[in-house]
């Protein structure tokens, strides 16, 4: 279980969850709809959907990839022969996030590398959280994306993880020292010019501003 490669989603995760914890660094929603938008980039990379009109997702072949995150993802989209104008992006990202995010847990569950525990806040309320597990994923993950951030996110894969990581916050735990400040700027362009990524930025935005408007209220 732990050979296969692992997709966008799983590696995003992977890097937000704290591994003695096992808690997201960002909030909670945003990694969700981070998590939502990774897997429309690896949809999109295998061929199995395109974008239209700029934000409407449409699949072109429905055909299933083998992995049960990707598969999941693509599932929860419309088919060619339900799809008219496709869907609209930023509303797929929002509504799919967290079935997004709890198939990465399974998965990343049975590739041995996070534990899915429950303990109680204030000895009351159950609340589920994941630290790692035996198999070290995650290790690796870190490595790779430092090792992306010194050579300045050179592909497309890691361009993805680090535009996604901005526009969720999860960048503030990632990127935290002042000498990341440049990077952090050139990334916020990557993401306006990534359409995957672009729609979770909206997505979070949205969430922001409705906050913002009932705190002011």
């Amino acid at each position: 279980m732990t050979g296969a490669p692992l997709t966008l989603p799983e590696e995003l995760l992977l890097l937000a969850l704290d591994p003695v914890r096992g808690r997201s660094l960002n909030h909670r929603k945003f990694l969700q709809y981070g998590l939502a938008g990774a897997a429309l980039a690896d949809l999109e990379e295998a061929g199995r959907i395109a974008v239209e009109g700029g934000d409407r997702i449409r699949v072109t072949n429905p055909l299933p990839l083998g992995d049960p995150v990707l598969d999941g993802a693509l599932a929860a989209l419309p088919g060619p022969d339900k799809q008219r104008r496709g869907v609209k992006a930023q509303r797929w990202v929002r509504s799919a996030g967290r079935p997004v995010q709890e198939l990465c847990l399974r998965r990343l569950e049975e590739r041995g590398a996070l534990r899915r525990e429950t303990r109680r806040v204030l000895g009351l309320f159950p609340s589920t959280c994941f630290p790692a597990g035996a198999v070290d994923l995650a290790g690796p993950a870190r490595d790779r994306f430092a090792g992306a951030l010194g050579a300045g996110f050179p592909d497309r894969r890691s361009r993805l993880l680090v535009a996604l990581a901005s526009v969720t916050d999860l960048d503030r735990a990632l990127l935290r020292s002042r000498e990341h400040r440049p990077v952090r700027r050139e990334v916020k362009r990557w993401a306006r010019e990534i359409w995957t990524v672009h729609a979770v930025e909206r997505a979070v935005r949205q969430d922001k501003e409705a906050g913002s408007n009932a705190a002011s209220g």
